[in-house]
Order: C-alpha cells, then sequence, then structure tokens
C-alpha cells in the first residue's frame, strides 16, 4: 500500500522556502500547494491558515520546529518501508 504524500503549503516567504528545500534534502517525497490557489480557484482566502504548514495523516504542523520535526519523523519512516521493501523483494 502506498502512504499518502503529506501537503505543504506554501507562500513568497522564506520560511517556506526554508520548508520546501528541508523535504527536499531529506528525501521526503510532499505535494507542494500554494496557499493563493484557494483564492484564485476557489472563491475565498484562508485567513487563519498560516504558510508554512504541513497537512499529514500524522497531524497538522504549522511552526517551522514542529515541520522539522515532522521532516525527521518522515525521513525515519521512509527510509525504514524501504528496508522492508527491499527485503521482501529480495525474499521472492
Amino acid at each position: 500500500m502506498r502512504a499518502r504524500k503529506p501537503i505543504v503549503l506554501v507562500n513568497d516567504s522564506p520560511e517556506s522556502e526554508r520548508v520546501l528545500r528541508l523535504f527536499i534534502e531529506n528525501g521526503v517525497d510532499f505535494v507542494k500547494y500554494h496557499i493563493k490557489k484557494f483564492e484564485e480557484g476557489c472563491c475565498m482566502e484562508l485567513p487563519t491558515t498560516k504558510a508554512p504548514s504541513v497537512i499529514a495523516v500524522e497531524g497538522i504542523f504549522k511552526e517551522e520546529s514542529q515541520i522539522i520535526s515532522y521532516i525527521d519523523f518522515a525521513k525515519k519512516n521512509t527510509s525504514h518501508e524501504k528496508k522492508e521493501a527491499e527485503r521482501e523483494s529480495s525474499y521472492w
């Protein structure tokens, strides 16, 4: 079963750029969604949503320190899943 990718809500801030770079550098798959797309595609803005934020199966992470903790968790989880898949494929 494939795991769901976290959604990273971003804006044009330096914090958003740092968070995106951390996801890429740590090899964590994600879906990037710019906060302005809500305004353009839907009809409203999200006044209480902070960017950068991460929406994942494990929860919602709004502060940069929480996002960094999530990336560390996801990186460990991803490497564990890859090892399990390698072990299973070598078995068959």
